[in-house]
């Protein structure tokens, strides 16, 4: 198998690059959470860019590019631990393209790719633990439309965002329904999470809902696992810049009148932390190469994914702030933002544990073993 980026994704590549370099820096990163961890500036910056409408169809305004492109451009967001929350404009652009009617793509899909509308998932309910087919939100029928009263945790820039995907139970089965924040019966409450990036929680009393597809299960799980490799993805470019960083204070900072990255036991952690990286670089491209593979298969890969991008964003961010000492855990020093990033992130889709489990529940007799 080919694992050469093509000219047009390394272009893409480098263009994210350099305005992440040039354009986020961590001073201006800094700012952006002490304003609440949002800047509609820097995302409509990434919309100039075409990044917001990457898995829209050129025929609905977007780029019509996929999965690679898709994760070419998270790792290099990683990088700079961007707050914006770009994975919810590919998750609104996908669920909008391939799951809406006419209506709702020609109401939508235009404003999502330009960057105008900033579409979030509103999935996360408290007692769902990561399990998607537990939703207690309730969409009723009324008249030529829809009503939804329920609760959802931990929304991306939700008390910001311009509209939710809200999965909600439609005469007992899942439904998605994307639903305006400024309609009536619509209350958000934001914050900022570990990170730095915005979260909210979202209420909905009796709020009027457009439907999206009453395909709620299958489309809820492709969304999540679109979610889950550009995470996979991101995570990549976290930990090869926290290592980056890592490296670079080892091979200033002096003990006995030498460095440290001198001292033969601190360079086998370093090794052990480049392993991780790159088994998690190869599941990140594993993810993504089967994103648009048969539902079953699709699931048993993101789960696969993720348990292991889990595993090394522990380790790495765990081995950066030891090898740095005191200074890896404060405010101040860069360190601490990507080890924050990875520590929210490992949460983030489903933890370890739960996709540890999900592993297991899809194993056949063989464990995968033998044919």
């Amino acid at each position: 198998m080919d694992f050469n980026f093509s000219d047009d994704q390394e272009q893409l590549r480098d263009a994210v690059r350099k305005w992440v370099d040039k354009g986020y820096d961590f001073e201006r990163r800094r700012s952006i959470v002490a304003h609440g961890g949002f800047s509609r500036e820097a995302y409509t910056e990434l919309a100039e860019l075409g990044l917001t409408g990457l898995y829209i169809p050129e025929a609905l305004g977007g780029l019509g590019m996929g999965p690679v492109e898709g994760m070419v451009v998270m790792e290099e967001l990683g990088r700079g631990i961007v707050l914006e929350p770009l994975t919810q404009a590919l998750i609104a652009g996908a669920m909008l393209s391939y799951y809406a009617g006419p209506e709702l793509q020609e109401a939508w899909c235009a404003k999502v790719a330009g960057g105008e509308a900033l579409v979030v998932l509103a999935a996360q309910e408290r007692k769902a633990r990561y399990d998607l087919s537990v939703c207690n939100t309730v969409a009723q029928k009324q008249g030529n439309g829809w009503t939804l009263s329920g609760a959802k945790s931990v929304v991306p820039a939700g008390d910001l965002a311009d509209a939710f995907i809200v999965p909600a139970k439609a005469d007992g089965k899942l439904a998605l329904f994307l639903v305006e924040r400024t309609a009536s019966g619509v209350n958000t409450h934001g914050y900022l999470t570990q990170d730095g990036s915005r979260g909210a929680e979202l209420k909905l009393s009796g709020a009027p809902a457009a439907l999206l597809t009453l395909k709620g299960q299958e489309a809820l799980e492709h969304a999540t696992d679109i979610g889950i490799a550009a995470l996979c993805a991101e995570a990549v470019g976290v930990m090869d810049k926290t290592l980056a960083i890592t490296v670079d204070y080892m091979n200033t900072r002096k003990q006995f009148g030498v460095v440290i990255s001198s001292f033969q036991s601190l360079r086998h952690r370093v090794a052990d932390m480049k392993m991780q990286l790159e088994l998690g670089r190869s599941m990140s491209y594993y993810a993504s190469l089967k994103l648009n593979a048969p539902t079953d298969e699709r699931r048993a890969a993101m789960s696969r994914a993720k348990f292991q991008i889990g595993n090394s964003m522990r380790f790495v961010g765990q081995q950066a702030v030891q090898l740095h000492g005191g200074i890896g855990v404060t405010d101040e020093y860069i360190v601490s933002h990507y080890f924050k990033k990875l520590t929210q992130m490992e949460m983030s889709f489903g933890d370890t544990l739960h996709h540890l489990g999900e592993v297991s529940s899809r194993m056949q007799d063989t464990a995968g073993v033998f044919a």
